[in-house]
């Protein structure tokens, strides 16, 4: 096989999301810290033609009977085994996942006798399972199955399940080959590849669906979002501002986000001059400054040099494409000029997210947004579906302008690449008389999964801003190494 096509459909395959990094539910009952999804390749008709002239290729080499049958695992295979059937003019089955109740009641589809051969093609392969289900229901119509061809071998049991049934496994690739194509890339680290590696050898699974070794849930969880570093999830970050972000939290050591909701101009900076070097990001409502003008901007950007943090407008946009683009650019304050970061409603759908791309237009300006799929406020009207599609927005349609999420949830935000902001953080915990829940930092961390804090009232209002800032900046940096298992 060509090794550089190889590599080179690897590295696409992880631009278009088909496998991606988090803490993600299997089939078998385990948790992954690395999920495949090829059902997207649908959607890339030059990814689903390089993939099926590879598989064409590789079938051909590892010379598998020439007269075979193909039958794609239902259901993402099947398109596959479709191209691959007409580029190496053989003909195709279909297996039903259930006999149909009229009709003729099959649940092998197509031309066959018994006695004759079919190759199966299956997409990604953990335990082997849904291959050998394939593998009974051909043979029960009196099919001989003796190979199976696969895009992606997890390297978790499969090889050794089939071939237990009788059934040869080969694969174009295997998880190890793929995570070491993106560490020659500079795209992960190696401490990354190490971790995935001890998770292979923690979660082998037996045909029966039993595990190797009883001892890996911890293993299988170490790439889990909330468990891992922030300088490890920087090299996972797809959105550049927020791999920049992960760096310099990790350098401040800091989580805190300080809601700067003061409305004289002269008493933001002051405050901001005050505890500047304790905070990661300010965050801005610059609709509330009575007295705004481009010096105002232009202090706040010298303060964020100088106490290296950076500066999130705390907009909401929540608008047609057209309409934000003009409130992001224009306006009296002119917001993609000097804001870092923008907070963003999800309900406009994706428009909302190009209609503010389009206005930047200065490749030296990182510019990125915080998606909201969570409230901190009591009755608010966001629901679990809601959260959902905001997630798919961030995490399949726009990840590399998406820094994070705004939530409450731990897991709403698998992706390590991605952060969580959580606001309604106090020490004292409670409800305002506005229906603002709070919570202390310990809990929003350890236990809501919050990597940046929103920190309001509880700085502004203390007697002593600076220490208040400390002490908060401290007691969530704290609860981070407490949470990642790494000393302060």
């Amino acid at each position: 096989m060509d090794q550089t096509k190889l590599k080179e459909l690897g590295l696409r395959l992880f631009e278009i999301n088909a496998f991606k990094f988090g803490d993600f539910k299997m089939k078998v009952g385990i948790n992954s810290p690395v999920y495949f999804d090829l059902r997207v390749i649908v959607s890339y008709p030059d990814v689903m033609e390089t993939v099926a002239e590879l598989l064409t290729e590789f079938i051909r080499k590892t010379k598998v009977d020439t007269g075979a049958h193909l039958c794609g695992v239902p259901y993402t295979a099947l398109p596959v085994a479709t191209l691959i059937s007409i580029k190496a003019n053989k003909p195709m089955l279909i297996r039903r996942k259930e006999a149909k109740t009229y009709g003729t009641k099959k649940l092998i589809e197509g031309k066959f006798n018994a006695g004759d051969k079919c190759l199966i093609i299956e997409d990604v392969v953990t335990s082997g399972s849904s291959i050998l289900d394939t593998v009974n229901d051909l043979r029960a119509e009196g099919l001989v199955v003796t190979d199976a061809i696969v895009v992606v071998d997890r390297e978790q049991g499969g090889v050794q399940n089939t071939e237990e049934q009788g059934v040869r496994m080969h694969s174009l690739f295997t998880l190890s080959f793929l995570l070491n194509v993106l560490l020659d890339k500079g795209l992960i680290e190696d401490k990354t590849v190490q971790s995935v590696a001890k998770y292979i050898e923690c979660a082998q699974i037996k045909s029966d669906g039993s595990f190797m070794n009883g001892n890996g849930t911890k293993v299988i969880n170490e790439l889990s979002r909330v468990g891992m570093t922030y300088e490890a999830r920087a090299d996972l970050a797809k959105c550049p501002i927020s791999k920049e972000l992960m760096k310099l939290i990790a350098t401040k050591k800091s989580t805190l986000c300080l809601a700067a909701d003061l409305t004289r101009s002269e008493d933001i900076l002051n405050l901001v001059e005050r505890v500047g070097p304790y905070i990661c990001i300010l965050k801005t409502h610059v609709d509330i400054v009575e007295d705004f003008n481009e010096n105002f901007v232009k202090s706040l950007q010298s303060l964020a040099k100088k106490h290296n943090f950076m500066i999130m407008e705390d907009r909401k946009f929540a608008d047609i494409g057209n309409t934000v683009a003009l409130q992001y650019s224009g306006g009296p304050f002119k917001i993609s000029r000097w804001a870092d970061l923008v907070t963003v409603h999800s309900l406009p759908g994706q428009g909302v997210l190009k209609g503010l791309k389009s206005v930047l237009n200065d490749p030296s300006q990182q510019r990125g947004v915080f998606l909201l799929a969570e409230m901190s406020s009591q009755g608010n009207l966001t629901t679990a579906q809601y959260s959902a599609a905001t997630m798919k927005i961030a995490t399949e349609m726009e990840s590399e302008f998406v820094a994070g999420i705004v939530c409450q949830s731990s897991d709403l935000v698998a992706f390590p690449g991605q952060l969580q902001l959580t606001p309604g953080v106090k020490i004292e915990g409670g409800v305002d008389g506005m229906d603002q829940k709070y919570n202390s930092p310990e809990h929003v961390v350890k236990e809501k999964g919050a990597d940046i804090c929103v920190v309001g009232r509880g700085i502004i209002e203390a007697k002593n801003q600076e220490d208040m800032a400390k002490t908060y900046r401290d007691r969530l940096w704290a609860a981070y190494c407490e949470r990642v298992g790494v000393s302060e």
